[in-house]
């Protein structure tokens, strides 16, 4: 029990390094995108997702019609139920007493009724792990800005900071790989040397390409990082050196405005005229199997390719695997250590370094607003 006589306040046991390694951090919150999960949440999270864009009602019903093949439900929400729950039993297992707690940009749990639960609750400072790896607007600040809105005016809102981007991480590398190898395996034996990869990932404009990060072209350079690495240690465990290319899927927009290419679809064609025996499509640019992977990949992309008459398999993403979760405890520790001014070794792998920890000034410009975000140095 304290000493009432004592000048020197007790000590916070969640910002002790003895008693919490993750100190400063009392929580550490999850951050996603969002999905709706009946019919009828359809096409409002749509209007969540394009609001400001004046986009008509009838086109996102349209849109949302992809979403009837699944029951009217994404698969998003599940897949971060379930990683919270592998990511509180990872850091339980491993001695740290951190509550994690879960908010969404797009649908329920929004992150402002979350971020405010986490000022009633007491907490005062907590780490952010985006379910989202690379540089980008909409990858990276606008989840920011989202984390800004959240907090305007909340008493007692938490200090926040986002964990860094985890693109070249061993844990996210890692289980890509054996996924590729495993699909590579499900080939036929005649066409499985000279599969190609086809990695995937979400297109964006290239107007946002070219502003994002701090320098501009992170978007495109942190995939060609990741996948370059990928296609390595592929390479190294099957003895052939796989062509491959990065696609792009889930395009949308007006028509005039050039978005990056090749469209996977395209790229499957491209790649049956060229006389390649079979494909491993790779969603590299995406964490689980969210819709932009079981129905542009899973739905559309493999139902090309069996069109064309080209063998394919689809690599399953890193979702729960543990060394990913592993991984979310690891970036937690080395933000906890960097905040504490201790020396850090941060794990990464590939072609680029590990990124900052703070997005630098001008980093992945909002292009329709200049608007507040955290996180960064502006």
């Amino acid at each position: 029990m304290p000493n009432p006589d004592s000048s020197v306040p007790a000590a916070n046991p969640a910002t002790n390094p003895a008693a919490n390694p993750a100190a400063p951090y009392d929580a550490l919150l999850l951050v996603s995108f969002g999905g709706p999960e009946a019919p009828e949440d359809v096409v409002p999270f749509l209007e969540n997702v394009t609001h400001g864009r004046g986009i008509p009602r009838e086109r996102l019903e349209q849109v949302g019609e992809h979403y009837s093949l699944f029951g009217g439900k994404s698969p998003i929400n599940d897949l971060n139920r379930d990683l919270l729950k592998r990511i509180e039993a990872d850091l339980a297992g491993a001695g740290i007493d951190l509550p994690v707690y879960w908010g969404n940009r797009n649908w329920d749990p929004y992150l402002k009724d979350t971020l405010a639960q986490m000022a009633a609750d007491g907490v005062t400072r907590a780490a952010c792990f985006v379910t989202s790896t690379y540089s980008s607007w909409s990858s990276c600040r606008q989840y920011r800005e989202n984390l800004y809105d959240a907090v305007d005016g909340l008493e007692g809102a938490p200090q926040l900071d986002k964990l860094r981007h985890y693109f070249n991480h061993p844990g996210f590398i890692e289980p890509i790989v054996d996924a590729t190898l495993a699909s590579l395996a499900e080939l036929p034996e005649d066409v499985r040397a000279g599969a190609h990869l086809a990695f995937v990932t979400h297109s964006i404009p290239l107007s946002m390409n070219d502003t994002s990060g701090p320098e501009g072209g992170a978007y495109v350079d942190q995939h060609l990082s990741a996948v370059t690495e990928i296609a390595r240690q592929v390479s190294l465990v099957t003895g052939v050196e796989h062509p491959w290319e990065l696609a792009y899927c889930s395009r949308s927009g007006a028509p005039h405005v050039p978005w990056l290419e090749p469209d996977v679809n395209d790229h499957l064609a491209s790649l049956k005229e060229a006389g390649a025996p079979a494909v491993v499509l790779i969603p590299s640019g995406f964490i689980s199997d969210h819709m932009e992977v079981i129905y542009d990949l899973d739905t559309e992309a493999l139902a090309t390719a069996e069109e064309l008459g080209l063998p394919a398999r689809r690599a399953a993403t890193p979702a729960t695997d543990p060394r990913f979760v592993t991984m979310v405890r690891d970036l937690l520790l080395e933000r906890a250590t960097a905040e504490r001014g201790e020396d850090v070794v941060r794990a990464s792998i590939g072609r680029l370094d590990a990124r900052w920890d703070r997005c630098p000034v001008g980093c992945c410009a909002n292009p329709r607003a200049d608007r507040p975000a955290l996180c960064g140095d502006a």
